[in-house]
């Protein structure tokens, strides 16, 4: 049972292991060291677990702020499929989206992307039968690269003193596709622009167009989805409290409204953690899963931060895109009102990606780049048993911090009515993209509310209310810092900031750290276990 720091809570002093954050990279490392008998705290200051896999629940609605579909895990012996098996006890269970899992919405015109790798090419070659060759050959580099995967996750992984050695060796084929952008790539496959706008027409879920982004972000993602989209059956709080009994079985506890004010390092070796309230907690191994800005510039001693120079190692990376999210609650079943599985990405038909973006970042006013509008409650076979007659769409779009930077330390729901105003503005505007592809929902919406990037802020605690960690560009796959082990003895990291953002990455560094901090294969573990069947 998820324990308040706040309540008289019956805590112990000392742990094996004390884990800050509880997004999915923590509650994943929480759960595989459980399982390997270590007892395990984790420290949240949010007074909900789960970081983006978390609810909240407004005039008779729930939301999840950060899961709108995962891929892969209808295929029993996919990686992610198993590690979810392995720290759920086999109690997390996914519903399929169905055949179309992505709709890419250029002006007027649309494209879906089709589950099944074959079908999807296919799908592709039916839209643009001149380029055959071209989307083949696009289909073999997201394989090419995600193949080339291993060796640099697995350098991550590797005691410093192997790194140094074999680490170059291990990285470089990867590397190959890290270092070109997502444009490079294409923009060499083909000088048809419409098909490259439709090929990168996920960035969104990465966060950076494709003349900024790494090919190998995008190849991650685009192959996570070919195999189509899942959700979790009875919503992402599902992920917390199917994980949370694993920890407990190591008299493990999950501790929330509890915010670290230091780390607590000695010799440099870590030793604990220092409370907000100044009462401290021991263990001899910590990990951060709060992001490597807030582990390195507001956690970390000042004398510690010096004598490592992270200031320097901060200066080479920066946080992804901010975002805002119209959270849309609806009278009627989703099924009364026709919802679709498949989720929207729109876009507008006078210019690349890129172009849009440079467009919008100079003047708010301009068309949104991107807009995602995903439908939850219609992808829950559950969800009607627990909100009959309601349903609920998430619309996100970019928004610079910037915009809502001025009242940035003022409170949440109280910001006044300049802020609101902004707010009502991009709200009333994303939802006439809905009312655009789904006019029969005009008049049907009974409550709306937006997060802006301050809102991600005071939630989650990532400093420019980002989106997806640290941005994905060619350069940050070079950052060899970004790994589970730090130069402090017993401080590791975790997180998509040392992998790449999104539930699975973040999943799989858990079992990266987990894997560092036993000096276990712990992928070969899960695998020894039998799969589930579905």
């Amino acid at each position: 049972m998820i324990q308040s720091y706040k309540k008289k809570t019956v805590l112990e002093e000392k742990y094996d292991v004390i884990i800050i954050g509880t997004g999915i990279g923590s509650l994943t490392a929480g759960a595989l060291l459980a399982k390997e008998g270590k007892k395990v705290l984790l420290v949240e200051r949010h007074y909900t677990a789960g970081g983006f896999t978390h609810i909240f629940k407004r005039k008779g609605y729930e939301w999840d702020v950060g899961i709108h579909y995962i891929g892969d895990v209808q295929r029993p012996n996919s990686a992610i499929k198993r590690i979810f098996d392995y720290i759920s006890n086999n109690k997390l269970k996914w519903a399929d989206m169905g055949d179309v899992y992505d709709r890419i919405i250029i002006g007027d015109k649309e494209y879906d992307f089709v589950k099944g790798v074959g079908n999807f090419k296919a799908k592709l070659i039916e839209y643009f039968p001149e380029e055959e060759l071209a989307i083949e050959e696009y289909v073999r580099q997201v394989f090419a690269a995600n193949k080339a995967m291993g060796g640099y996750y697995r350098d991550k992984v590797m005691p410093n003193l192997f790194s140094v050695f074999f680490g170059n060796y291990m990285r470089k084929n990867y590397l190959k596709y890290s270092d070109r952008t997502t444009y490079e790539v294409l923009s060499a496959l083909t000088d048809n622009q419409e098909l490259i706008k439709v090929l990168s027409g996920q960035y969104g879920d990465y966060g950076l167009p494709p003349k900024q982004s790494s090919f190998a972000m995008h190849a991650s993602v685009a192959r996570h989805y070919f195999n189509g989209g899942s959700f979790p059956i009875g919503g992402s709080s599902q992920i917390v409290e199917t994980i949370d009994p694993v920890i407990e079985s190591a008299k493990g506890t999950i501790l929330i409204s509890a915010e670290v004010e230091q780390l607590i390092i000695e010799n440099n070796r870590a030793k604990g953690i220092k409370m907000k309230d100044g009462k401290t907690f021991l263990a001899e191994t910590i990990i951060s899963g709060a992001g490597i800005f807030n582990t390195y510039e507001k956690m970390m001693p000042k004398e510690i931060k010096a004598k490592h120079n992270f200031d320097s190692s901060l200066t080479k990376i920066k946080p992804s895109v901010s975002h805002s999210c119209l959270y849309i609650g609806l009278k009627g079943s989703p099924e009364d009102l026709n919802l679709p599985k498949t989720n929207l990405w729109i876009y507008p038909d006078d210019g690349d990606h890129d172009f849009c973006v440079s467009r919008y970042l100079k003047n708010p006013e301009e068309e949104f780049p991107v807009v995602y509008i995903s439908f939850p409650s219609a992808k829950d076979p559950d969800w009607s048993n627990r909100y009959p007659g309601r349903s609920t769409i998430d619309i996100i779009t970019l928004v610079p911090f910037e915009t809502f930077a001025p009242w940035e330390g003022t409170k949440w729901m109280k910001r006044g009515e300049d802020y609101e105003a902004i707010k009502e503005n991009i709200s009333q505007r994303l939802l006439q993209h809905l009312y655009k592809q789904l006019p029969h929902l005009e008049g049907q919406v009974d409550h709306y509310e937006l997060s802006t990037p301050l809102t991600t802020q005071n939630f989650v605690n990532y400093k420019k209310g980002e989106l997806y960690g640290l941005d994905h560009t060619p350069d940050r796959f070079r950052q060899k810092f970004l790994k589970p082990r730090t130069p402090i003895k017993g401080l590791f990291l975790t997180g998509q900031d040392i992998v790449t953002c999104g539930i699975g990455a973040a999943l799989f560094s858990g079992v990266l750290t987990a894997s560092a901090v036993t000096n276990k294969n712990l992928m070969k573990k899960i695998y020894a276990e039998e799969p589930e069947a579905i």
